[in-house]
């Protein structure tokens, strides 16, 4: 029988740890947020695979995916540096947090990200995940809290980011099979078309800086404003 060596099993077990935390099971409430898809459905604006594929690739290229994942990139290379650099990991949270356009996207990754770091320290404890936790004791992004916790446990930036935008593609899609009148059928076959788009997003935001965080998506986040007095919904986003 082969042996499993050290050098092998490190890898394996840096991506199931990936796995886990960006799993839907994982307790960071992500369930109950559309991220403004509830409010391009009661438009008309998501009304099938097609338009939800369009919409959704959007918000991921061109909206809050792109800059979450510069984010998180920020995070990670600032929990990395010598001795951890809690005020620069503070100030990245600090912008992460000004640039929700709205109340509720605010609520959303901020409740996401204080439950996920919360979390993670609690099941996969480690010194720099203390150092994380005491940079961070307010409110937290949850894209920082992704980056700096992965950083924290010495795991590679690339496919931490390329993880993460794959998990923001499918928490999307999964809202949009509760409000959006598509099956799982076509949900899946989303998240397959996105999945390329996912990886090559994630190669090409990770040398870039702060300054390259912009939005385009101007629909989306007034939607998010009106989301809020929207008659009936199922989310809190």
């Amino acid at each position: 029988m082969a042996t499993i060596t050290t050098m092998a099993i490190t890898p394996m077990i840096e991506a199931l740890r990936l796995m886990a935390w960006l799993s839907p099971a994982y307790p960071v409430g992500g369930f109950a947020y559309s991220h403004g898809l509830e409010w391009a459905v009661e438009t008309g604006a998501v009304a099938d695979e097609a338009s939800l594929s369009e919409w959704l690739g959007d918000v991921l290229e061109r909206g809050s995916g792109r800059n979450d994942l510069i984010l998180a990139s920020h995070a990670h290379a600032a929990t990395h540096a010598a001795a951890g650099d809690g005020a620069a990991l503070e100030a990245v949270d600090d912008l992460a947090l000004a640039l929700a356009p709205s109340r509720e996207v605010h609520l959303e990754t901020s409740q996401q990200g204080r439950s996920f770091l919360d979390a993670t320290r609690a099941a996969w404890p480690c010194p720099g995940l203390d150092a994380v936790a005491e940079a961070l004791a307010g409110p937290v992004a949850l894209p920082v809290a992704v980056g700096a916790a992965a950083s924290a446990h010495g795991m590679a930036r690339g496919p931490v980011l390329a993880a993460y935008g794959l998990a923001f593609v499918q928490a999307i899609v999964s809202a949009g099979l509760r409000v959006a009148p598509i099956g799982q059928g076509a949900g899946t076959r989303v998240v397959a078309a996105l999945t390329p788009r996912v990886a090559a997003l994630a190669e090409t935001v990770e040398p870039l800086g702060l300054d390259a965080l912009g939005s385009a998506t101007l629909q989306v986040d007034l939607g998010s404003f009106r989301h809020e007095t929207q008659y009936s919904r199922i989310f809190r986003s």
